[in-house]
C-alpha cells in the first residue's frame, strides 16, 4: 500500500470551461495535487473508472450544470459511497445544489479554492 504522507492526493477535476480548467489544473498542480480533468461530463465516469481518486471535484457553474454534477455525483456514490466529491462553486450556486461532500466556493480566488481543497484532506477528530 502506498504511502498517503508522500503520495500527492490525486483530483478528478470535471470543468466545462476550457480555459478555467487548464489554470485550475496548473494551481493544483503547483500546489502538489495530481491532476486528471475533463471538460465532458459524461467522460467524467469513465475516468474515474479507470483510477481511483482522492477527490473528484466538479464544478457547477454554467446552465445546467447543477443537475449534471448532482447526477454524476450519484452514479460516483452508487460505485463508491466513501467517494470524496466536491463542487466548486460561488457562493450563489452552493445554495441551489445538494452535494453530499463539500462545497467549494472558488470566487476567482484561487487561494480560497485551494485552502478549500486542502481542508477536505485534513482528518476530522472524533
Amino acid at each position: 500500500m502506498e504511502d498517503s504522507s508522500s503520495a500527492p492526493q490525486s483530483i478528478l477535476h470535471i470543468c466545462g470551461r476550457e480555459t478555467i480548467l487548464e489554470l485550475r489544473d496548473q494551481i493544483f498542480r503547483l500546489n502538489g495535487f495530481e491532476v486528471t480533468s475533463t471538460l465532458d461530463m459524461k467522460n467524467a465516469l469513465e475516468l474515474y473508472r479507470q483510477r481511483p481518486y482522492s477527490l473528484v471535484l466538479i464544478d457547477v457553474e454554467g446552465e445546467g450544470r447543477v443537475a449534471n454534477a448532482e447526477h454524476l455525483c450519484g452514479e460516483i456514490k452508487h460505485e463508491n459511497r466513501d467517494q470524496m466529491v466536491a463542487f466548486l462553486c460561488n457562493h450563489r450556486v452552493s445554495i441551489t445544489s445538494d452535494c453530499p461532500d463539500e462545497v467549494i466556493h472558488a470566487e476567482f480566488n484561487p487561494a480560497a479554492m485551494i485552502k478549500g481543497v486542502k481542508q477536505l484532506f485534513v482528518p476530522v477528530e472524533k
